[in-house]
């Protein structure tokens, strides 16, 4: 723990001219917030008007040959935390993550952990079966099975088939 700096936000201290130089030195961004009221970092990370980080899943999207397959993280997420919708062609994953207790006599050394609601929708192709939709959460990860129409498949032509008078083609 010999390591750990505990800051706390807007817990800086006033700037005296005997130690302006040295911030300067050593953390003009925080120096240019300061004076500014404007940290050049902030449209960088997803912020709420409070300022807390917001939890924001990303999601792998593959296209597999008789499947699309969603993948996200959802780090401490029970199923009832989480809800999946489809209407039509449109898929919709949503959630909430609570903020834990905090108590305000304890240290934090680091306070990272994103909480909040969030939705993602996506727009499925035609050849999505959504009457066979399968989904698991299981060890923190969510994953969405939407199997394709067997019209939709990809599927092996043959050179030299038919014509269309019933004769076959000739080479």
């Amino acid at each position: 723990m010999a390591n750990l700096t505990l800051r706390r936000p807007n817990d800086r201290g006033p700037v005296t001219p005997s130690l302006a130089p040295s911030i300067l030195r050593t953390e003009p961004f925080r120096w240019v917030e300061d004076l500014l009221g404007w940290d050049p970092f902030r449209e960088m990370f997803p912020m709420t008007r409070t300022g807390n980080m917001v939890f924001s899943p990303d999601f792998e999207v593959l296209e597999a040959k008789d499947s699309y397959v969603f993948k996200a993280d959802l780090p401490g997420l029970r199923e009832s935390d989480v809800n999946i919708a489809l209407s039509g062609n449109r898929l919709t994953v949503s959630g909430k993550r609570d903020q834990e207790e905090v108590d305000k006599n304890e240290n934090y050394f680091a306070a990272e952990r994103s909480y909040g609601a969030f939705s993602r929708s996506f727009t499925l192709p035609q050849g999505a079966d959504v009457d066979h939709v399968r989904a698991d959460l299981k060890d923190g990860v969510l994953t969405i099975y939407i199997p394709k129409h067997p019209e939709s498949q990809p599927r092996k032509i043959e050179i030299g088939t038919t014509g269309r008078q019933g004769q076959k083609a000739h080479a």
